[in-house]
């Protein structure tokens, strides 16, 4: 889930052209670090198939003291990555979260050793569907095992010891993000110091499942989408992809947003052109953003991202009671949400800090006042920075750094 600046207008629909062209190479030539697992270190996945070899694409940032007590994992949301503060290979842009995360930030690269992995499933270098199937020589396509959010936390934790990491001081997403946050302090409580969930929720909503699947159903009507075996016939489902993104991008921004930024404005003029171009400012951004989408994104990772969320549910994983996923934790949490929001609702972080507090497990909840939607965690918001900033800090002191 990311944004782009608010003077991204273009009136270019989706190019018909794009679904002919090649996938980017950063699926099978990622420009990161990447830490490979032969066949004899195979990740059980939750669908019970146990995928080996694969390897995960990874950054970092700063450096791991010498006591192994610094080091801060970031994760990202469904469309990231993990340049979270580095360049962007494909589209040149800067880091995602640059705002908060490098020297002096709240996520001081100067003081924490910073790591963010491209999650399994996705196609920016970590094995995916787009990858290459060992077994066959061709990309897995939907071959590919299903993955949840435990699966992605797993994967995370054996690159982790690779790296010499044996716990987090800080373990920090927005989003489907957030969702791994919460997966690694369920999972793994003794290994993470500090957690901070931002804009997500202990499980997907029905509404957002429905998103999704419109989403879904969007790519596989797309004729190029070759029933998810488009890389083997040389096209990409271009027109779908982007569909999906306009609608997903929707989700992501507010009525207050949509209307301050775009309103009933004409794109090229005062009047309409009685046509189906482009005629609103809206539609253009809206088609803007389906164009870049597709030029950075493997269409089947999107499948099987979307229907990782779709998957996760904390407290039915814990016997209906989302306090069981938190039970004798002594991690310490900060949960933030937005009063925007309206794909993951303050409604939604509520019910994490209500359980955290039944299970007696410290914690903190910040709801900040932003008009810019869901997609407020990866924007300049002074509340959330300084939210963090208090939050990270203090936690430091608790830990000795």
């Amino acid at each position: 889930m990311d944004t782009q600046p608010e003077t991204a207008l273009r009136p270019d629909p989706i190019d018909e052209t794009a679904g002919r062209l090649a996938e980017p190479s950063q699926a099978l030539d990622p420009k990161s670090l990447v830490m490979r697992f032969g066949a004899d270190t195979p990740l059980l996945t939750d669908a019970g198939v146990e995928l080996a070899p694969f390897q995960i694409a990874y950054q970092t940032a700063g450096t791991l003291n010498a006591a192994g007590t610094n080091a801060v994992l970031i994760c990202h949301a469904l469309t990231g990555d993990q340049y979270f503060a580095h360049p962007h290979p494909v589209t040149g842009k800067p880091g995602w979260w640059e705002t908060l995360v490098g020297p002096g930030k709240p996520v001081d690269t100067d003081r924490y050793f910073v790591v963010c992995s491209n999650v399994i499933g996705s196609c920016m270098g970590s094995t995916g569907p787009a990858s290459i199937d060992p077994a066959t020589g061709r990309p897995y396509g939907l071959n590919f095992p299903l993955v949840t959010i435990r699966d992605m936390v797993r994967a995370q934790l054996m690159l982790l010891e690779r790296l010499g990491v044996r716990d987090l001081f800080l373990c920090i997403g927005g989003s489907m993000g957030g969702m791994q946050v919460l997966q690694w302090a369920a999972l793994y409580p003794d290994r993470v110091f500090a957690a901070m969930p931002i804009a997500t929720g202990p499980r997907h909503s029905a509404q957002n499942i429905a998103f999704h699947e419109v989403g879904r159903q969007a790519i596989m009507a797309d004729p190029a989408w070759a029933d998810g075996r488009y890389l083997e016939e040389g096209t990409r489902p271009s027109k779908g992809l982007g569909v999906a993104r306009m609608g997903a991008h929707i989700t992501y921004l507010s009525e207050p947003a949509l209307h301050r930024k775009f309103g009933r404005r004409f794109q090229g003029g005062s009047a309409p052109t009685f046509s189906f171009n482009a005629d609103f400012q809206i539609e253009s951004y809206l088609r803007h953003q389906g164009l870049s989408f597709v030029e950075r994104f493997d269409a089947n990772a999107y499948l099987y991202l979307t229907r990782a969320m779709d998957y996760f549910d904390l407290a039915e994983d814990h016997g209906g009671a989302l306090a069981n996923a938190f039970r004798g934790i002594k991690t310490r949490f900060c949960v933030i949400s937005f009063t925007s929001d309206w794909l993951f609702p303050t409604a939604d972080s509520r019910v994490i800090v209500h359980a955290l507090n039944a299970a007696a497990a410290p914690v903190a909840f910040v709801e900040v006042e932003t008009d810019k939607g869901h997609d407020a965690f990866l924007l300049d918001e002074p509340a959330m920075f300084s939210a963090a900033r208090g939050f990270i800090d203090a936690a430091a002191r608790a830990r000795g750094l």
